[in-house]
């Protein structure tokens, strides 16, 4: 009789083995950007609500003027915290209330989010 930890381990050691066999690996096939449509760049202002600085993914929850100018939320992704850490960002480097000007593809479909293509700050506001 086979031991039952070997049984539940199997699987996992078949996938860990084919994926070094193979030369790919699993943090490389989570980073697809199937998700969006990188033929298309939307170009969006708003107030943040909420920055995430969180791995493998952080997030800015942007406010954008909708129909009739009730803000709609959209989900802006952006890297892992440890790279963007290494580009001179922290926890702090966006902060709810601010006004930002960002620059996404968006999802395929079709709802509020993309991925940062590009980001800065609205300058407007701090004028003066």
């Amino acid at each position: 009789m086979r031991d039952p930890f070997f049984r539940l381990v199997r699987p996992v050691l078949a996938a860990v083995g084919a994926s070094l066999l193979l030369g790919g690996s699993p943090a490389a096939a989570h980073h697809s950007f199937a998700l969006f449509d990188t033929s298309k760049s939307v170009a969006l202002e708003g107030t943040v609500k909420e920055f995430e600085w969180t791995n493998p993914h952080s997030w800015i929850h942007l406010l954008v003027a909708g129909a009739n100018n009730r803000p709609e939320e959209w989900l802006i992704e952006l890297p892992a915290a440890s790279t963007l850490s290494r580009d001179g960002w922290n926890k702090n480097y966006v902060k709810p209330g601010e006004r930002l000007s960002v620059r996404i593809n968006p999802l395929k479909n079709g709802m509020k989010g993309g991925s940062l293509q590009s980001f800065r700050p609205d300058t407007d506001t701090d004028t003066q």
